[in-house]
């Protein structure tokens, strides 16, 4: 959706499912580039604030992208002879809740447009916004637009969700790090999950948990490839991700490495190691709507404790605030630390909950880097690691040939 011209091969492609019998709906995020510079123009005129008074202009000035990149998008279909219609979120309606800038989709009402699909219709849906319960217009929070599409494809109870972005799939990793990655055929859903919970930039995480919960099947393909490709051809590209393990599919212990920069690290120092600290502590962040990831708490020594954890980076200046003002004092502690120079580095696959060293062998391959790790977390199917920052490429590098993952055929 960058320029008339994209949008006009979008409308093409568009029309070719739609004349080959299929039902469409299409959730298009704003003209690149489009959401940065309407913030911009915000900024010039205010400097960031954490108001909610605020936020909630941001979010009506932000929802302006979508709303005309969809208006766009049915203006070319017309003009290819095409019944075509636009709604922005509030006019579905898509339900969220009042989580300005990062809200979260509670219902859909799927009414009006089915109506639409029944006139042959093609329906356009803004995404990466919704409506909350006081009518305001709210946002989901940046990579929004494919959360809205996989939601409205569970809504529809849709056949395939296609979310089509400026890659070709998912790979094993970033080819930009790796040239070797190889892009997967199939992944699972647990997969994908984790790699979008790692920092794997192409799902957003809220799109693979809807579909997860609603079971929406889910391909991954390039908006780059032509509008004119053979329908067949192109349903098959891309990778699918899938909810039931293929027996077909080869189970490779790890199938990826995932990895995330925009991670900081706070930690509080010589607190009470005493029931409750935890909650104290990540119960008032939590309160203040910012997501913690990996947390670790050290041995207790002379009755004190040090607890530290990670957040997004652009909430670091807001936790480290909110914690010297509202925590730090009833824990009767003034040490606080942190940094924004890290990064975190995972390795993921269904295959690890069959194989053993899996996480060995992971730190072997960094320790021969002289990589230091700073903190660690692990589920069924995936380790995760924080490093210093500047080691990130480094490590994911040294992962993926120690996993053989630019050897071994792609799933």
């Amino acid at each position: 959706m960058g320029s008339t011209e994209r949008i006009a091969q979008v409308a093409k492609r568009v029309a070719k499912w739609a004349r080959a019998g299929h039902h469409m709906v299409v959730v298009p995020s704003a003209m690149s580039g489009e959401t940065n510079r309407l913030l911009a123009l915000a900024k010039e005129l205010s400097p960031p604030q954490h108001t909610d008074a605020l936020a909630r202009e941001l979010d009506a000035l932000a929802a302006t992208g979508e709303q005309a990149s969809s208006a766009l998008l049915a203006i070319a279909l017309q003009a290819e002879g095409l019944p075509s219609v636009s709604y922005a979120g509030w006019q579905v309606p898509i339900r969220t809740n009042s989580a300005y800038t990062k809200a979260r989709i509670e219902s859909i009402d799927d009414a009006k447009v089915r109506a639409d699909l029944a006139a042959g219709k093609v329906v356009i849906v803004t995404g990466f916004q919704g409506v909350d319960e006081a009518g305001n217009i709210t946002t989901l929070g940046r990579g929004g637009s494919d959360t809205s599409a996989v939601a409205v494809a569970a809504a529809m109870k849709a056949a395939e969700c296609l979310i089509y972005t400026d890659v070709d799939g998912v790979y094993t990793t970033d080819p930009r790090v790796v040239p070797q990655a190889r892009r997967l055929h199939t992944v699972s859903f647990e997969e994908m999950l984790e790699m979008a919970s790692m920092g794997s930039k192409v799902l957003q995480i809220r799109s693979v948990e809807f579909a997860g919960k609603y079971k929406v099947p889910l391909r991954v393909l390039s908006s780059f490839t032509p509008w004119d490709i053979d329908i067949h051809e192109e349903a098959k590209s891309g990778t699918l991700i899938t909810f039931e393990e293929d027996e077909q599919m080869e189970q490779a212990v790890v199938s990826g490495i995932a990895f995330n920069r925009d991670e900081a690290k706070i930690s509080i120092l010589s607190v009470p190691d005493k029931p409750g600290i935890a909650y104290h502590i990540l119960g008032a962040v939590a309160d203040a709507n910012i997501e913690v990831d990996v947390i670790i708490q050290n041995i207790s020594k002379d009755g004190k404790t040090d607890f530290s954890f990670t957040v997004h980076r652009n909430d670091y200046n807001r936790a480290i605030a909110l914690l010297k003002e509202k925590v730090l004092p009833a824990l009767g502690t003034d040490h606080i630390e942190g940094s924004t120079q890290i990064c975190k580095v995972s390795i993921v696959g269904i295959g690890m909950r069959s194989h053993v060293g899996i996480a060995a062998k992971m730190f072997g391959a960094l320790s021969q880097e002289g990589i230091n790790i700073q903190m660690i977390s692990t589920s069924e199917i995936k380790t995760s690691v924080v490093l210093d920052e500047k080691y990130m490429e480094l490590a994911v590098r040294a992962l993926h040939k120690a996993f053989d993952l630019d050897q071994s055929a792609a799933i």
